[in-house]
C-alpha cells in the first residue's frame, strides 16, 4: 500500500537552493561551515524536486540562507547577488509551477541593494526579496533600510526574513551552532526593531514573512509590549502589528511552538516551511507527518497553512 505524501499540494516558503557559484564563492570567503554547522549541505534542483515530490510539496520559494552574498567586498557582492539570482531565475523558467525566487540583496551595500531589488522584480521576475536580521550589525529597522523600504512598500513586496549569526556570536553561542541558540534569538530582535521604529506602520505594503513559527516572539510579545509603553516615542499597537505578520512553521513548531504562535496570530497569517536542505530530507519528511498527524489544527486551518495562505502571498502558484 502506498502511503498519500503527508504535504499533499503544500507551498514551501522557507527553502534554500546552493549554486556551485555560491558554494565555492563561501568556501573562498570561509564559510565552509556556515554558521557554525558542519558543513554546507549538498543541493541540486534534482534533490530538491525528490524530496519535494517525497513529501508532497507543490512549490518551493528558493532563497539564499545565512551568510548571503556578501562577504566583505561590495563590487563581488554586487556580482554574486546578480549571477546567483540570475541562477535562481533559471531555475524558475526551466520548473516554473515548482519553483519560485526570493532574490538575494548584496547588503550592507544599499545602493547595489536597491540596484538588485529593481533587476530582480523588472528583469527576473522574483517572486519577492529575501533579507537577513542585520547586515555589518544594523538589524533590519535601522534608518540605514528607509530607502530600500520605501522600495519594497512601493512594490508590495513579500519580503522573506532569515536569521544570520549576529555581531556578537563569538561571546554568546558557547561554541554552539548558531543555528540552535541565535538564529530564534535574532529574528526576535530584528522583528522587534522593525515593530518598535514603526517599520511595519510607515510601510504596511510589505508583506514580511517571519521564519521558525516566530521564534522567541510569541513567548515576549506582551513583555515588549509592556516595555514599548515606556519607551518614549510615539505608542505603537505592538500585538497588531504582530498579528498582521506571516510567519512560517520550519524548524520544531511542535509540540510547543505552534499553540504559542496561534494566541498571536490566525491560521490565515501562517505558511508552511521545510528550511531544505539546511533540514534533511529525511528530517523534513519527519516534521510534516508530525504536522500532518497534529490535532492542533482543523483539516481547514490545515489546508490554510499549507497552500492557501502561500497562494495571497504568490498568486501564480494558485
Amino acid at each position: 500500500m502506498t502511503l498519500e505524501p503527508p504535504l499533499n499540494g503544500a507551498i514551501d516558503v522557507h527553502a534554500h537552493f546552493i549554486t556551485p557559484r555560491l558554494r565555492a564563492e563561501m568556501e573562498k570567503a570561509g564559510h565552509k561551515g556556515p554558521d557554525g554547522m558542519a558543513d554546507i549541505p549538498a543541493w541540486s534542483p534534482e534533490d530538491a524536486l525528490s524530496m519535494m515530490d517525497g513529501t508532497g510539496l507543490a512549490a518551493a520559494l528558493l532563497s539564499v540562507s545565512s551568510p548571503g552574498v556578501h562577504f566583505g567586498d561590495d563590487r563581488a557582492a554586487r556580482t554574486l547577488a546578480r549571477v546567483v539570482n540570475e541562477e535562481g531565475a533559471a531555475l524558475v523558467h526551466d520548473h516554473p509551477h515548482r519553483f519560485g525566487l526570493l532574490a538575494a540583496l548584496p547588503l550592507p551595500d544599499l545602493q547595489g541593494a536597491l540596484a538588485e531589488t529593481r533587476r530582480a522584480f523588472d528583469e527576473l521576475g522574483a517572486d519577492g526579496i529575501a533579507l537577513h536580521t542585520h547586515y555589518d550589525g544594523r538589524h533590519l529597522g535601522d534608518p540605514f533600510y528607509e530607502p530600500l523600504m520605501t522600495e519594497l512598500d512601493r512594490r508590495s513586496a513579500v519580503v522573506f526574513l532569515h536569521p544570520t549569526s549576529p555581531p556578537c556570536w563569538e561571546a554568546t553561542s558557547m561554541g554552539r551552532p548558531r543555528p540552535m541558540l541565535e538564529f530564534p534569538f535574532e529574528t526576535t530582535r530584528a522583528v522587534t526593531n522593525l515593530v518598535l521604529n514603526g517599520v511595519l506602520d510607515r510601510y504596511p505594503r510589505i508583506r514580511f514573512i517571519v521564519p521558525h513559527a516566530g521564534a522567541a516572539l510569541p513567548a515576549v510579545a506582551d513583555r515588549v509590549a509592556a516595555f514599548s509603553l515606556t519607551a518614549g516615542g510615539p505608542p505603537v499597537d505592538v500585538l497588531g502589528a504582530l498579528r498582521r505578520l506571516y510567519y512560517d512553521l520550519a524548524g520544531f513548531p511542535l509540540p510547543r511552538l505552534l499553540p504559542t504562535l496561534l494566541t498571536l496570530t490566525d491560521t490565515d497569517h501562517i505558511l508552511y516551511g521545510s528550511d531544505y536542505p539546511f533540514t534533511p530530507d529525511w528530517v523534513v519528511h519527519g516534521l510534516a507527518e508530525t504536522l500532518a498527524s497534529s490535532a492542533v489544527l482543523t483539516a481547514e486551518q490545515w489546508q490554510s497553512v499549507l497552500h492557501d495562505t502561500a497562494t495571497t502571498l504568490f498568486p501564480r502558484f494558485a
